[in-house]
Formats: structure tokens, sequence, C-alpha cells
């Protein structure tokens, strides 16, 4: 569930993540003169392979927790994650839903170069919501989810499959949430949104980990997306923000990674960066034409595999490789 935040909880997050201590990029022992270039991995990231992933995941059904849907997505997730990353973690929890349900819940990480201590953690989640509220014609049904859900997976998975074949020496860590969207629509509050997030933030799948940025992809794969500067990334890591926007302009993406700001959402990367201390930001589409400022397909079953965009895939998941790469080229 994506929503806006109001002025105590952006005041409070703010008090959170402020208690951080200083990144090994801020510290000022590093000489600058240290740093050597290495010559760069390519960027082979496939859209067509973005898509038929975000196309499996369709073909399950929704991903509703407590369905043979999610059970066999999650099954699948993990074979694959278990095909190219080096360790593969699975966090089974139990979990309630707006109405007091219990939801058997899974977050799957899958793990590259795990003894590393210089890493990235890039993450989407998994799950779609249980009913298409947004939907005029049928608002109690789940809708396909190929988007807000689908599409940030799809991406990542590519990437997996990437990372195994150049081998980056950098530490990366893939995270599929679960029960992001597990909120009912009558009793949603902000303990129903983001469970998963919240789960792993305060059970890392490993003890004190720890991780210089994070990226969250959420709705990545909609034809004509744009990406705003969302408020609560700008405030936990702004320079990386402003990196990752940069590196996609760098790379022929500019009309995607707008330079506009937007006010700050609920999403997962509020707790990983409050709770689980690594400062994310969250790449997501928005419309200003919709008044809840995403795209019209937002929990409706328009959110199908026809809005899915190869060209949209291939402009998020070249632009997040690229920024694996080019920190991959720069070390000390």
């Amino acid at each position: 569930m994506k929503h806006l935040l109001n002025i105590t909880a952006l005041f409070l997050l703010v008090a959170a993540i402020s208690c951080k201590g200083p990144s090994k990029d801020d510290s000022e022992d590093t000489p600058k003169d240290s740093v050597v270039t290495k010559a760069l991995l390519p960027n082979n990231f496939s859209s067509d392979s973005a898509y038929e992933y975000v196309a499996k995941q369709v073909s399950f059904g929704p991903r509703v927790p407590n369905t043979e849907a999610h059970r066999k997505c999650s099954a699948w997730l993990e074979s694959m994650l278990k095909k190219w990353a080096d360790t593969v973690f699975v966090q089974s929890f139990d979990s309630k839903n707006g109405t007091g349900q219990i939801m058997k819940a899974k977050n799957l990480i899958g793990s590259f170069n795990p003894n590393n201590p210089d890493r990235l953690l890039l993450c989407a989640h998994w799950d779609t919501r249980p009913q298409a509220d947004q939907d005029k014609t049928n608002p109690t049904t789940p809708a396909d989810g190929a988007n807000d859900g689908g599409s940030g997976v799809g991406v990542l998975l590519e990437i997996a499959r990437q990372l195994h074949l150049v081998k980056p020496e950098m530490g990366i860590d893939i995270i599929f949430f679960d029960v992001e969207d597990g909120g009912s629509n009558s009793n949603e509050t902000e303990s129903t949104w983001c469970l998963g997030s919240k789960y792993w933030a305060e059970h890392p799948h490993v003890m004190d980990y720890m991780a210089k940025n994070g990226i969250l992809l959420d709705m990545v794969g909609s034809k004509n997306a744009l990406f705003a500067r969302e408020e609560m990334s700008a405030i936990y890591d702004n320079n990386f923000l402003g990196k990752v926007w940069q590196t996609g302009a760098n790379i022929g993406f500019g009309s995607f990674f707008s330079n506009y700001n937007k006010d700050g959402i609920t999403d997962d990367h509020v707790n990983v960066s409050t709770l689980g201390h690594v400062p994310t930001i969250d790449i997501i589409d928005y419309s200003s034409a919709t008044q809840s400022g995403f795209g019209a397909y937002w929990h409706t079953h328009d959110d199908n595999i026809s809005i899915i965009s190869k060209f949209t895939l291939n402009a998020v998941g070249k632009t997040v490789l690229q920024v694996v790469l080019n920190d991959e080229a720069n070390v000390e």
C-alpha cells in the first residue's frame, strides 16, 4: 500500500533516520587519491527477460497470501534465486491483515558475495492486493498485480541473472518482501501495510546486517511511467537519490527519471530505512493526472500484463544495474 505521509509521521521518520551514524562514504579518513577505477563490466540487462518474469508471476494468478497462486509463485521465486545467488534465505512468518486474518507470508532473499561488507540492497514486494478496491466495476476481488508487485520483481530477477553472469565483487542483496499490500480496504491503518519489510527490518536475514544504501522498486513497468524524487527518499539519502537519477539520465533515460519532487509516501523503503537502518530510496511511478498520485491502473483490474512496457522495464533495469556496475568500477 502506498499512501502520502502526514507531517507528524514525517517528523518522526526524519528523527529516526537522523540517528544513523555516518556512512563509509562520509568518512574524512579515506584519502581522495585512494580510488582506483577498474574496467566497467557490461550492462546487458534484457527487457525481454524481465517482461517474461513479470508474465510468469501473473500466470500464477493474484499472489495473495494463503492462496495457491501465492504458494506456487513463492516456490518459483525461490528456485530462480537459487539459480543465480550465492546464498538464499527464506523468512516464513505469520502476519495479520486489517481484518485480523492470519496470513502465511514469506520474504525471499538472494545474496551475492555474502562475505563482502561493502553491500547494496535491492528490493521489491511480490504479493498482490487482496482486493482491487479502486476498480469501478469489481472492487472486491484481487487484480493481477502485473505492475504493482510484478514489475519490480521482474526487473530484480533479471538483475540477479546478470549479476550471476558478470560476477561483480561487491556484495548485493535482493529481497522480495511479502504482505506489502495486505491491508483490507475497510480496516487499513499504518500497521497493516508493508508488513514483510517490517518483519525483515526487525529480523534481518543475517545478524547485524548493514548496507550502504538500498533501492526499492515499486510499480516500475507501466507504459509512460514517470519516476519523481519522492520526499522520504530525499530525506534518507538525497545524494544517492541524485546519483541514481543522474545515472538514468546519463544512459538515455532522463525522460523517466524526472527532476520534479513529490510528497513522501508509506512504502517498504520507510521500514528498511528507519527500522533496518539502511538508507533506501523508492523508484515508483507517479501520476499528476489522478487523485491518488499513482497511475490509473492502481488497485484496479487494469493492472494486468497489457500495461507492462518493455521500454520502461529496460529504463529501470539498466539504470539500477548501471549503479551497481559504476560502484563496482570504483574501488578503494
